[in-house]
Formats: structure tokens, C-alpha cells, sequence
């Protein structure tokens, strides 16, 4: 099992200075070692088992990303800090996939402490966008994305903090679901921001990611904040009701299309389209990093070498020890983020920046309650471009942050998106996301079908590696 033992180690797509030619033939073995043990045609893929539409998860193969408990399996968060550390446990989520009959085949690589939006920021090394390799994945689930997107595995868990599901999903041309809070266990989810987070699904075929949805959902007395949901789709009859946002604005012209396709699209079905105003919209963003900075400061600060994880060789004493161990573990973007929490939560800047995010987030949340009293679903771009150039040609971590104002609403308010691809402009894939009210997936899951009727699902022009399979 060459490639199965080599995705694993390689943490999906990575390059990492190895030749295209060894890139390529890693991809191959992976391809034909799973489909020997799932006793499938190497040439059909895993399409004849998705065709069997078994009620259970059978020899289904699937990636976990590295912040998510696989026991037996590295758990480094994509942080040096964490590098030598083994998982002991599986996740709550994973526990039902493997019940269910699924097989993890490996961890997917990330933006550490799910910090970013390229899975640039991996302390081991960088992931590449199979649609083009000079391009990123999308972050932080990164390396779940392009597991999928490649044909590596039919889904993959990631989680979504505030995008990190639907974002790479778009970049990379699958779907990409995050859940609403509460509905699928976090147990087993190494916390970063955990009023925000939660574990989602990728995958190429939205009929696969409605049934593992189904498997990790549910309640789980190890998270508190997990409850039991009543769906609140019961297969209406009727033209559903989306709602648009007025005022959108910030898309380059290739996402615009894509938006506006899908709006032909919707009205080609028979859907009826209402216009609204999110006034909270515009401070989704400052909102968001004052929570999860907060709660990242609290969150990381169980990482001090003493227990688990990296500690720094010295014979100094434990607090320096501890100073050292973070210096060198975590990389400057999780220092920006632990330092701008632990200064919004000192005493007299609380009800300065802290409070007053929290109180945004109440907007925000009374804003879509109003919103859907009227709408079933609500329309959005994922990201206002598509996947950018790697490296220093990309996008700075500013620009980044800005650009994670059509993600963020649906984790400050808790509730379900789904990111579906929306066509193909200049060569690369087009996300869109419907968002509904809580406990809405079904639905999600049931529009999205039919919209995939009108805007099929792309599929890579050439399938990674494909060019030398007949010299092998």
C-alpha cells in the first residue's frame, strides 16, 4: 500500500521540492493501491461505489484534516509546535465515519491552527490547487479540498472557522458544507476559536456529502454544545424564496458571472428572487478576528512543551522554557492572532473591542432571523476572487482577512452554508454558498441538487498525472 502509507506522510498535495515527474507518480499509486483495496475498477474510479447509493459508508475512502483526532495519525495542527504529537483518540465525527464503514486513508494538510486562507501558513509545507499548481488550494482546510479535487478520496472533514471549508471548496471546484453550530460533534476538534467553529464536509458529489452529514451529525455527550435537531426542511412544495444582498459589491468580474449565472439559473428553475439589506455585513470582518483572537489567546494557551507537543531543549527554568517552546513552535501569524486576543480581553479594553463584537454578532444574527421570515435561502459569493497566485504574487494576509467578508457571517451567527461550484471562468472554478436558517442543511442539500442540474459540476481537464500513465 505505497500510496496510501505515501499520502498519509506527504499530507496530500504537496511539491515540496520533489520533481512533477515523483509529484505525479505518488498520485498514480495512491490512486490504484485505494482502488485495489475497495476491489473497484482502477478506470471507473470511485464511481462504482458511489453508484451503489448504499445506505452506510462501506470501504468509502476519506482524508481528515490535520486538526481533527485520527488515532494513530499525526495531530499537528500544521504547527512545529505540535510535530511530534500522535493522536491517541479519534474524533467524535471520525468515530461514526469509521462505524459506518468509511476508511481514513490520511491527514490532510492546513494552515496551522486553521490560521489562514492559503494553507501557505503550514509549518511543513505547502499545499497546490490541482486546477493549477502555481495557485493555492484555498485555506486553512487546504489539503482536504485538493485531496478531493484530485480524486484522491471522494470527501474529506476539514473544519470552517470562518470559511475554511467553503473557501478552499470553491477554489478547488467541489462543494463544501459547514454545518450549523451544534450539529455535528466538536470533540476531538483542536479548539482555535471554538464559539465559531465546526467540523464540515468537502466533497465532488453533493449526494455523498448529504450522507456523511447524516453519519457525524447528532448529539455527543462529550460536546456540551452539541444538541438534538429538527430539521427544518420537510420537503416543501412550492418555489423556494432566495434572498440576494442589494448592495454587494468588491467581486472581480470572473466571480460576478459566476454570481450572475446562477441567478439565471435560480430563475430558470422557477425560484423567486427578493432583495435584501444586511447592514451588519460591513462589520463581519473586525467583528470576527476580535472573537476569534480572544478565544484563540485563551485556546493556545494550553500549549507550553510541558505535557504534549514540541518542548524547547534548555535547561533554563519552566517559564522561560515555556517563552522559548512558543517562540520557536508557533509561526508569526499565530503570535499576531494570540497577542491581538490577549489585548482585547485585558481589563478596560473588554467593553471596548470585545463587547462590541459580541453585540455585532447579536445583530447579525437578529438580521438573518428577520431576513429568513421571509427567504428559504440566502445567495452569496464565497470569496470575491478565485484561487490566487501562490507566494508573493498572491494575496497578502491582509487582503486575505478582508476578503473573508462573504464567510464570516454564517459562523459569527451559527448557521449552515454550502459552497457548490458555479462554472468555470478563465480556466479556474467559480464558488457560490447558500446560507439558510439553523438546521436548514437538508434543504441546502435538496436546492443545490437541482442547481447542479443547470450548472454541472466541473470536473479537472486533465486528470493529475494522467500524461504518464501509459509510459508506466
Amino acid at each position: 500500500m505505497t500510496g496510501i502509507r505515501e499520502l498519509s506522510q506527504w499530507r496530500s498535495l504537496t511539491r515540496d521540492g520533489d520533481s512533477r515527474a515523483r509529484y505525479q507518480r505518488m498520485l498514480q499509486r495512491a490512486d490504484r493501491d485505494i482502488a485495489s483495496m475497495l476491489e473497484i475498477d482502477v478506470e471507473k474510479g470511485f464511481s462504482s461505489v458511489l453508484g451503489q447509493n448504499s445506505p452506510h459508508l462501506q470501504g468509502i475512502p476519506f482524508s481528515v484534516k490535520d486538526n481533527i483526532a485520527l488515532s494513530g495519525f499525526s495531530f499537528t495542527c500544521g504547527s512545529k509546535i505540535l510535530e511530534p504529537l500522535v493522536s491517541p483518540y479519534h474524533a467524535g465525527a471520525v468515530q461514526k465515519l469509521l462505524s459506518a464503514g468509511a476508511v481514513p486513508v490520511g491527514k490532510a494538510n492546513m494552515d496551522e491552527f486553521g490560521m489562514g486562507s492559503s494553507t501557505e501558513n503550514s509549518a511543513f509545507t505547502v499545499t497546490r490547487n490541482p486546477w493549477d499548481l502555481d495557485r493555492v488550494p484555498g485555506g486553512s482546510s487546504g489539503g482536504s479540498a485538493a485531496s478531493v479535487a484530485a480524486g484522491l478520496v471522494p470527501f474529506s472533514l476539514g473544519s470552517d472557522t470562518g470559511g475554511s471549508v467553503r473557501q478552499p471548496a470553491a477554489f478547488c471546484g467541489i462543494y463544501g458544507c459547514k454545518p450549523t453550530y451544534g450539529r455535528v460533534s466538536r470533540y476531538g476538534l483542536a479548539a482555535y476559536a471554538s464559539s465559531l467553529e465546526t467540523i464540515g464536509i468537502l466533497s465532488a458529489d453533493i449526494s455523498m456529502m448529504e450522507q456523511v452529514f447524516h453519519c457525524i451529525s447528532g448529539t455527543d455527550e462529550r460536546d456540551q454544545t452539541t444538541w438534538e435537531a429538527v430539521p427544518a426542511y420537510q420537503d416543501e412544495q412550492g418555489s423556494p424564496t432566495a434572498a440576494v444582498i442589494s448592495d454587494l459589491e468588491g467581486m472581480d468580474p470572473e466571480i460576478r458571472r459566476g454570481y450572475e449565472r446562477t441567478l439565471e439559473a435560480m430563475k430558470s428553475l422557477g425560484w423567486k428572487i427578493t432583495e435584501v439589506s444586511l447592514k451588519s455585513l460591513k462589520y463581519a470582518m473586525p467583528a470576527f478576528y476580535t472573537i476569534a483572537c480572544a478565544e484563540a489567546s485563551s485556546n493556545l494557551a494550553r500549549y507550553t512543551g510541558i505535557r504534549y507537543g514540541m518542548r524547547h531543549s534548555t535547561s533554563a527554568a519552566q517559564e522561560e522554557m515555556v517563552r522559548m517552546t512558543r517562540e520557536e513552535g508557533f509561526s508569526a501569524e499565530v503570535k499576531l492572532r494570540v497577542l491581538l486576543g490577549t489585548y482585547v480581553l485585558r481589563s478596560g479594553f473588554q467593553d471596548q473591542y470585545y463587547l462590541k463584537a459580541q453585540k455585532i454578532r447579536t445583530r447579525m444574527k437578529q438580521e438573518f432571523d428577520m431576513m429568513f421570515s421571509q427567504a428559504d435561502v440566502l445567495l452569496m459569493p464565497v470569496y470575491p476572487v478565485q484561487a490566487f497566485k501562490a507566494g508573493d504574487e498572491g494575496m497578502t494576509p491582509m487582503q486575505q482577512k478582508v476578503a473573508d467578508r462573504y464567510t464570516l457571517p454564517a459562523n459569527l451567527a451559527g448557521l449552515p452554508a454550502v459552497s457548490f461550484p458555479a462554472g468555470i471562468e478563465s480556466g479556474l472554478p467559480v464558488g457560490m454558498q447558500l446560507l439558510g436558517p439553523s438546521c436548514s442543511e437538508e434543504r441546502l442539500f435538496s436546492l443545490i441538487r437541482k442547481l447542479s442540474e443547470v450548472i454541472p459540476p466541473p470536473e479537472l481537464p486533465v486528470r493529475l498525472g494522467a500524461e504518464e500513465e501509459a509510459d508506466d
